[in-house]
């Protein structure tokens, strides 16, 4: 709730069990890891929910979102949702509104051009250029699972502790492998040299967060010894993470469905699921999913990216089950669709109101204080890009 309003005004529920629902995957990821290790993990809460926001210093800044690169956009029928947190995002407003921007503000020629469009085409228009943003609510949110599985034959490893080669960046995908990190797992994150995780922008505390402990490789993916370690240390691994589309795994000589047939558990996380080609990042696919909050004429981001540890915990709590299961899997995430699955619900009745002490909620159940983001603390910093280079042969990354 602290990361849900107005810049100012009270904080805002949001809609559906979305906190409920990371404490039920959490203690489920909490029982698996036990009864593959015999040791209960010590996870975190779902205070995970806030825990960049708390090391980033965001706050809830509705409309916008708590990072400010995503705003929800009223159309000529109803809303949709829009993403801008890369230079090359803004370079391609001009393209989206087939016009000039003549303002400094980007977002001011966007809404512009939202009012005088269809949903529909809009979200289309988005997806044809290679932004993140869908429709609000999105028409295809509970066209499928949030969670997708398809075993295949027997697995080839079945370590006590096992080997996930991480493939995965930004948010969702580094907090599933942090999470089976913490369970015991052995994480081998894999970047390109060229295009490291975009997260080592961000704030260092939350990578070191999520990262710290883990084995960090650098590869060059146009040369064939590095393509060559990549495909080993896959077919070694119990678990592969990974958040790409598959056409671009494809372009690597890799295919999950093959590597799960030769008995390498596959955990794929994805905007809107593998068979989409759409990308998205947390806020926007929160939105699509329903998890807003309409205040007055506006329509309002819930939580920080919320849809990001969301898919996290729950992935985790997927890949943990995969870990102890006989044969190899492979998990299909969708953000949307595990978002939307979250998204339904009334919120119980309750009110809100501020003290000398801050914002406080009444309800039928009792009075609670609304939580200030909080944040565990890595206890050590995460490598650098490639720092584990050496052990595989690989040259160090000069830094």
């Amino acid at each position: 709730m602290a990361l849900t309003g107005r810049a100012g005004g009270p904080p805002l529920a949001a809609p559906g069990d979305p906190a409920a629902r990371v404490a039920r995957e959490l203690a489920r990821t909490g029982h698996l890891t036990r009864e593959r290790t015999g040791v209960w993990p010590e996870l975190p809460g779902v205070e995970l929910l806030g825990e960049r926001a708390a090391l980033g210093g965001l706050g809830r800044r509705g409309p916008e979102s708590c990072g400010g690169a995503f705003r929800v956009l009223r159309t000529a029928d109803g809303h949709v949702g829009l993403s801008l947190p890369r230079v090359e995002d803004v370079e391609l407003v001009p393209a989206l509104v087939e016009g000039p921007v003549h303002h400094d503000d980007p977002w001011d020629s966007v809404a512009r051009w939202a009012r005088s469009t269809l949903s529909e085409a809009a979200a289309a228009r988005v997806r044809l250029l290679g932004l993140a943003g869908a429709a609000v609510p999105a028409p295809e949110r509970h066209s499928r699972p949030g969670i997708s599985v398809t075993e295949y034959g027997g697995r080839t490893h079945r370590r006590t502790h096992p080997v996930v080669v991480d493939l995965t960046a930004l948010w969702a995908g580094p907090l599933c492998a942090h999470l089976l990190g913490l369970g015991g797992a052995r994480i081998i994150k894999i970047e390109s040299r060229t295009r490291p995780d975009g997260s080592r922008r961000g704030a260092a505390g939350f990578f070191d967060l999520l990262h710290h402990g883990h084995t960090m490789v650098g590869l060059d993916f146009r040369e064939s010894r590095d393509l060559d370690l990549l495909h080993g240390l896959i077919t070694d691994a119990d678990l592969v993470l990974e958040s790409s589309r598959p056409r671009a795994l494809r372009q690597l000589g890799i295919d999950a469905a093959e590597c799960a047939a030769r008995g390498t558990s596959w955990l794929s996380i994805t905007a809107h699921g593998r068979a989409s080609d759409a990308i998205g990042f947390g806020d926007d696919v929160a939105a699509a999913a329903g998890l807003v909050i309409r205040d007055r004429d506006t329509v309002l981001p819930c939580g920080d990216a919320i849809a990001d540890p969301l898919t996290g915990v729950c992935a985790a709590a997927a890949a943990s089950a995969a870990l102890l299961a006989d044969n190899a899997r492979l998990i299909d995430v969708s953000m949307l669709h595990l978002a939307a699955e979250t998204a339904t619900g009334a919120v119980e009745e309750h009110s809100i109101r501020r003290t000398g002490q801050g914002w406080w909620v009444d309800s039928a159940a009792g009075s609670y204080p609304v939580a200030a983001p909080r944040a565990r603390r890595a206890p050590a910093p995460a490598g650098p890009l490639g720092a584990d280079n050496a052990g595989f042969g690989l040259e160090v990354i000069e830094r």
